[in-house]
């Protein structure tokens, strides 16, 4: 996603505050309690999710004008361990989020749109998740997709891991809608995505739980959490979201006992956080919650000092480049 001068150069100074206060996420054995992209063609790092069929591995890619590729990245090292090229979709445009579905294919969300409105509709693609994992070319599937209320920018794209159906939460800095698509995704014709309820953030992503259940949408300084409540979804809290340089994803791992954020730039990292409701060593959100550093301590289950006061520094710049309403207040 394209950024104001003004917004890139306030979220190089807080993340410069932001670097010296805060600790590297750490290396887990299995990569799940964080990791840093190391491969330098990764600078726009926008979608991520956990693979079914490799341990370890999480599927990213760059948000504009990168091309239709897909990347593998190994949590356990940070290296790239395969580029998949998508043919039969023409030209990416705007590149925001990834997902896998139940059948275990990957869906792209080609659903940007800077402008909010310059294009009348956009793209979906579909591949299924490669067995082996090498650089490959692999064909797509490519659904053309509309809102029933009009054109819109959008990040956060969804398949819900029991029903396959898609969804997408469009970005609006006063919060905006999650749009369900048809049942079943057309080549045919167009697929008319239909607001269904609110989202009260500036959403740059969401997720499912493995079992359905829970929905989590963030964006660049907090989230929320939603029962997904048999598709009604009732808010929970909010979400612990690490502070991150530009928060862009989050995706479960697969055990669902963690959630895992990214974030854009290069050696951008990837942060584990609390899965609400529970999970290894997660606590369940709350609604006074806040955004909280997903390293160090002060012995007493808190944040350390430097985490502290790196957050109060980054809410006075955020407060200075307008961004105080990143996070609508319920």
């Amino acid at each position: 996603m394209r950024r104001s001068p003004s917004f890139l150069a306030g979220a190089a100074s807080a993340a410069a505050v932001l670097a010296l206060a805060l600790p590297a996420p750490a290396l887990a054995a299995d990569g799940d309690g964080g990791f840093t992209i190391k491969d330098p063609r990764i600078a726009e790092s926008s979608g991520l999710a956990a693979s079914h069929l490799h341990p370890g591995i999480y599927w990213t890619h760059n948000d504009s004008d990168d091309g239709p590729y897909i990347y593998a990245v190994d949590s356990r090292t940070g290296e790239t361990v395969a580029t998949i090229t998508m043919k039969g979709v023409g030209a990416p445009r705007d590149v925001e989020a990834i997902s896998l579905g139940p059948d275990g294919d990957l869906y792209v969300g080609d659903i940007g749109d800077n402008l909010g409105g310059k294009w009348s509709y956009v793209w979906i693609y579909k591949l299924p998740e490669p067995k082996v994992l090498k650089d490959q070319t692999i064909r797509a599937t490519q659904y053309v997709v509309k809102y029933a209320d009009g054109p819109r920018n959008a990040e956060a794209l969804m398949v819900h891991p029991k029903t396959g159906r898609v969804y997408v939460a469009d970005k609006n800095e006063d919060g905006g809608h999650l749009y369900e698509g048809p049942a079943r995704l057309s080549t045919s014709g167009t697929n008319i995505f239909r607001p269904v309820a609110t989202i009260d953030l500036w959403a740059t992503d969401g997720a499912f739980s493995p079992d359905g259940q829970q929905l989590v949408v963030r964006g660049y300084f907090g989230g929320i959490a939603y029962a997904w409540n048999d598709g009604r979804p009732k808010r929970q809290g909010r979400l612990n979201v690490p502070l991150q340089r530009q928060g862009e994803s989050v995706t479960y791992t697969p055990d669902g006992s963690r959630l895992m954020y990214g974030s854009e730039g290069k050696d951008s990292p990837v942060q584990p956080g609390s899965v609400p409701g529970g999970g290894s060593g997660s606590k369940s959100p709350s609604e006074g919650g806040g955004s909280a550093s997903a390293g160090g301590s002060d012995g007493g289950g808190g944040m350390s000092s430097g985490a502290k006061g790196a957050i109060a520094v980054a809410a006075v710049l955020a407060a200075g480049f307008g961004l105080k309403r990143l996070l609508r207040k319920s």
